[in-house]
């Protein structure tokens, strides 16, 4: 499946996303070709994409400068006291949010990261084909895939349910299509959440001045970086968190942070003319 081409709504503004792959724990060998792939996606389709592993690269001064923040596959601690604070203060101000598979295996401690990501990754099963289920064909992320979407991936499972902070699942998988001896995770909720979205994350201390915020537990294998439908499932998840409100393209200050409801819907649908 080739990409979609969409309409670049950021026609004054490029959008700029910071993307940020540090590890504290395991490391996906598959990071450097995700950095590429979505190198290649920003210069294709008009983002563009800083990335680092330095931790002080999170100040207030620095996120300032990004529309959305990208984490990319971390684990544990991958952030300071002064990075916490530095992010928190990035959220409240209306940044925008996408977390790519292990982004939810990092920061257990950290409770805005949690509600920001959603859920917490807790375990997987090995490495096998699996079934992933669109449960939303509405949303720019899974518009392009097929009901049944079978391929070789990790199944995470989270120590708790997106939904208790308001996301909406996009993804689930069939549970009959891959084997998995743990004890079942009933905290995660069903339908098994495998990608979800927040229209307002809930890592933002006021939640009507929050960006949006995507994540998709999908993108452990290397190979997985390389295929379209994978990479139009993560552009599409990206371009709808760059047309929030309170990016610079929608903000007639041209900064980043939220403005006021009546100014810009964020919708989506100026994306997909």
């Amino acid at each position: 499946m080739h990409l979609s081409i969409m309409t670049n709504l950021f026609t004054q503004v490029t959008p700029r996303i910071l993307i940020y792959s540090a590890t504290a724990g395991y490391r996906h060998d598959s990071i450097p070709a995700a950095t590429q792939a979505l190198q290649q996606l920003g210069q294709q389709h008009g983002i563009a994409f800083d990335s680092t592993e330095d931790k002080t690269k999170f100040s207030d001064n620095s996120l300032a400068n990004y529309d959305a923040v990208l984490f990319l596959s971390n684990s544990q601690e991958v952030l300071d006291d002064a990075g916490k604070q530095a992010f928190q203060n990035y959220l409240n101000k209306g940044g925008n949010y996408v977390g790519i598979h292990a982004a939810s295996a990092c920061l257990y401690t950290t409770t805005f990261y949690q509600n920001e990501v959603g859920a917490l990754f807790d375990y997987h099963p090995e490495l096998q084909p699996a079934t992933f289920l669109v449960l939303d064909k509405t949303h720019p992320s899974t518009t392009m895939l097929p009901d049944r979407w079978t391929y070789t991936e990790e199944v995470y499972n989270f120590r708790s349910d997106p939904r208790s902070v308001g996301a909406k699942v996009l993804l689930s998988v069939d549970s009959s299509s891959y084997n998995d001896t743990h004890a079942q995770n009933h905290t995660q909720g069903f339908p098994h959440p495998i990608a979800w979205y927040q229209e307002r994350g809930a890592g933002a201390a006021d939640s009507s001045a929050a960006g949006r915020s995507f994540y998709t537990s999908l993108g452990h294998l290397t190979s997985t970086w390389a295929d379209q439908t994978f990479l139009a499932h993560i552009l599409g998840g990206i371009q709808w968190s760059l047309a929030s409100n309170t990016t610079r393209a929608m903000n007639p200050d041209g900064q980043v942070g939220a403005v006021p409801s009546s100014t810009s819907s964020g919708e989506m649908s100026t994306l997909n003319e």
